[in-house]
């Protein structure tokens, strides 16, 4: 089935009118940031166990200095089972000894600002680890406990509480709740876990639980932490009563010709997981019961205040909010809110300059009407990279996840656009997120054997949703070493592909043309430049296959920007040309290339 949109955006300012205005002089370092995405598990091993730690980032540091980015953002690192790749937490105040200790934590937060990084952790409040304490001591204190309230317990329906409380399914396959059994070893009640059947969600009604939360914001920021990104900002409420849900669930919400969500999966518009019941994408807003409820505001302004209590510099909470329209995303940024939201409707934009364009502008509008900066991504360690994606047919869904099965992509063509795309969103005003490895050029690993898979999508649908594994491989370093560098064994969590040897950081490092030569300019010229600070107005040479605008600072210096996603040249103006996404012929700007021009004047 073909992609089919709906187009609710209007039509695209004229060129020449501000579309967004520049930001104030000193405005804080969070406005036009870009922060790196660290998995700590594929980034650097250092005890050669095959999983990436705390020792390996920090040892690894001076090549985040070295890159140009402004801060750097941890995946949980957290005391956690591993059953969600550390997204199960079990422990919010310790790091689990796969990764290290608190005194490595330490140390990396320490060393990171001694080079003039900043270091944002993720923060998992959605939902704990069904190893932690707290639901151990649910469990055996039995319905109606002060201990059960912290999470969400019902009873069952039908006469033996046998069915669960409602029809809501989990975002990784088949049912969302799961039933217990009490201490005399009879059935009993049902906990919901929007996620893993090893992830309870909490009871945000819960004044405990707020109490909580507030303690490990604190705990983190006493130890010198600069900001949070928040998982799942989007479903930490539910609705009054839960009830029952019978919308079609799609993922990122595609449409259909009706405008509809288009299905689950990435795969596939099928609508039942391994078990017969329905797979729910926590990606998809509307009214579901389970996402954006407008109580978690009251949450985020009260976070607020703790961090706003500790004084500048600024530290930050970033949500991971899959929230349609972008008007509701937007709440999420308002003044006394969180900082950023990932702009998720620009990441899942096909390689289109019309549509291009119109999220661009449709952001911006939304976030500058509650006086926040845009937070613009491309890659992240549940999507497949955009390496990859773009070498995709670009008229069908975004995938969750590619096997050797499946269509494999076009990998020049995809490299191709993607170091255009990068170089679009980096002369963007607002901020940034980089994903570990893009800088490389990685792609998504499209062959890995199904034999070692371990994303819970990919085990809970059995084997329907290839799931996130691709995007999560170990980082190359080192051509010729064992790992390709990422550490002293042979034998990383996951398995690198082939291609990964030629993309290592040492083929790179110092290489005209190379992708890490790329972004280490774009990166250099963004900051000198404070591209990230300056208005936005659409230019001339905008139309169906060119995105084109001008980035103009206070001081009237203009930067012209063009990205060409079509086959046939564009004639660029006269001026200096400062970087290109690839050669340029002459004048000419290639299709699916990106060139920075400094216009001559007139």
């Amino acid at each position: 089935m073909g992609r089919v949109t709906q187009d609710t955006t209007p039509t695209p300012t004229a060129p020449g009118t501000t579309v967004h205005p520049a930001d104030s002089p000193g405005a804080p370092w969070w406005h036009d940031a870009v922060i790196y995405q660290v998995y700590p598990r594929s980034w650097a091993d250092a005890d050669g166990d095959g999983i990436g730690d705390l020792p390996g980032i920090t040892a690894r540091l001076p090549y985040l200095r070295d890159l140009g980015v402004d801060a750097l953002w941890l995946s949980p690192f957290y005391v956690s089972p591993m059953n969600d790749a550390g997204y199960d937490v079990a422990d919010y105040r310790d790091v689990d000894p796969r990764f290290g200790t608190l005194a490595d934590a330490d140390t990396l937060i320490t060393t990171a600002h001694d080079l003039g990084l900043k270091v944002v952790v993720d923060l998992v409040p959605n939902h704990t680890s069904s190893e932690h304490a707290w639901f151990r001591a649910a469990l055996a204190a039995g319905p109606g406990s002060p201990e059960r309230d912290r999470y969400v317990f019902r009873d069952g329906k039908g006469p033996d509480g046998d069915e669960p409380p409602n029809n809501w399914p989990s975002v990784f396959g088949g049912r969302g709740w799961s039933r217990v059994t009490e201490a005399d070893g009879t059935p009993g009640q049902w906990y919901l876990h929007i996620f893993d059947v090893t992830q309870p969600d909490l009871n945000w009604d819960n004044p405990e639980v707020r109490e909580e939360l507030e303690s490990v914001l604190r705990f983190w920021c006493d130890r010198g932490v600069d900001g949070f990104r928040v998982d799942v900002a989007h479903g930490l409420v539910k609705k009054e009563g839960l009830p029952d849900w019978h919308g079609r669930m799609g993922v990122f919400d595609e449409v259909d010709a009706d405008g509809g969500p288009l299905g689950v999966g990435h795969d596939a518009p099928t609508l039942e997981g391994h078990d017969g019941a329905p797979v729910l994408d926590h990606n998809a807003t509307g009214n579901a019961p389970m996402w954006d409820q407008d109580g978690v505001h009251e949450i985020y302004r009260a976070w607020r205040k703790v961090l706003d209590s500790y004084g500048e510099p600024d530290r930050i909470l970033c949500a991971e909010a899959w929230v349609k329209p972008e008007t509701r995303l937007a709440r999420y940024v308002r003044g006394d809110e969180m900082h950023q939201a990932f702009n998720f409707d620009f990441l899942d934009t096909h390689w289109d300059a019309a549509a291009l364009t119109a999220v661009v502008e449709s952001s911006l509008r939304s976030n500058d009407a509650v006086g926040a900066p845009t937070t613009w991504v491309l890659s992240n360690h549940d999507v497949v990279r955009h390496a990859t994606r773009f070498g995709l047919d670009q008229d069908q869904p975004r995938t969750n996840g590619i096997r050797a099965t499946d269509p494999q992509p076009d990998a020049a063509l995809g490299l191709r656009r993607a170091r255009a795309a990068t170089a679009l969103m980096l002369a963007l005003p607002g901020g940034a997120y980089l994903y570990q490895g893009e800088e490389l050029g990685l792609p998504e690993h499209t062959t890995m054997p199904d034999d070692v898979r371990q994303d819970p999508t990919y085990l809970r649908t059995d084997g329907e949703i290839a799931g996130r594994d691709g995007c999560r491989v170990p980082v190359p370093w080192v051509k010729d070493a064992p790992s390709l560098g990422f550490g002293p064994g042979d034998s990383p969590w996951l398995p690198q592909p082939e291609a990964y040897a030629d993309l290592a950081v040492d083929q790179q490092e110092g290489v005209e043309g190379s992708t890490l030569e790329l972004y280490r300019t774009l990166l250099s010229l963004r900051r000198s430049l404070r591209l990230g600070a300056r208005a936005l107005a659409w230019d001339a040479l905008a139309g169906p296959q060119v995105v084109a605008f001008r980035a103009t600072a206070d001081d009237g210096d203009e930067l012209l920007v063009v990205t060409n996603t079509g086959g046939e040249p564009v004639t660029l103006p006269a001026g200096e040309v400062l970087v290109s996404s690839a050669p340029l012929d002459g004048g000419l700007l290639p299709g699916d290339t990106t060139a920075w021009v400094r216009p001559s004047a007139s």
